[in-house]
């Protein structure tokens, strides 16, 4: 099983998918922002395609492609369920990678964490991202984007704690799990 969660920076995805994982045995969680980081630090600016010289990492094609092949590869090795935690919003790595991960496994599991931007800033303040640095200015655009009907299922978590969070992604698993069998 693979479960997607997905969310504007400060939506409360990795808090989600770490307390996820203690519920579920047989799981892990794979975090692409790592390779993003990696290939940040492999590959310097100025080998890359134009395009990919920007401050994103997700804008590096290696990335997205990485991304599928180490899920694949974990899935493989590991024959363990993966909780994946990332904010993505552009539609062509999203395609890329949900069908990717659907090819995976095809009853891949997406969940969009929803917030009003007041929230996400209140909660990057909370955790102690630089004010008007990156994540803050990433905001806007991603509570707005994330709002597509590409991104369903959401879980609006303005006034809901992870806990809650983890319980509806739970319920709504089950229900999944039920009508399978």
């Amino acid at each position: 099983m693979i479960i997607m969660i997905n969310g504007a920076f400060g939506a409360g995805k990795t808090s989600a998918a770490y307390m996820l994982h203690q519920m579920l045995d047989n799981s892990l969680v794979f975090d692409p922002e790592e390779i993003g980081d990696m290939l940040r630090k492999i590959v310097p600016e100025h080998i890359r395609d134009e395009k990919e010289r920007t401050d994103d990492f997700q804008d590096m094609e290696l990335w997205r492609i990485l991304t599928v092949d180490t899920a694949r590869e974990l899935i493989g090795k590991y024959n363990k369920d993966l909780i994946i935690p990332m904010t993505i919003y552009k539609t062509d790595n999203f395609e890329y990678i949900l069908n990717g991960l659907k090819s995976i496994d095809p009853a891949l599991h997406h969940f969009c964490l929803l917030a009003s931007e007041s929230t996400i800033k209140q909660r990057l303040q909370k955790r102690g991202d630089a004010l008007d640095g990156w994540t803050y200015q990433q905001t806007l655009k991603c509570t707005q984007a994330l709002t597509d009907s590409r991104f369903e299922q959401f879980i609006e978590t303005d006034n809901i704690s992870i806990d809650d969070v983890v319980n509806t992604i739970t319920e709504k698993l089950a229900i999944y799990q039920d009508c399978t069998q």
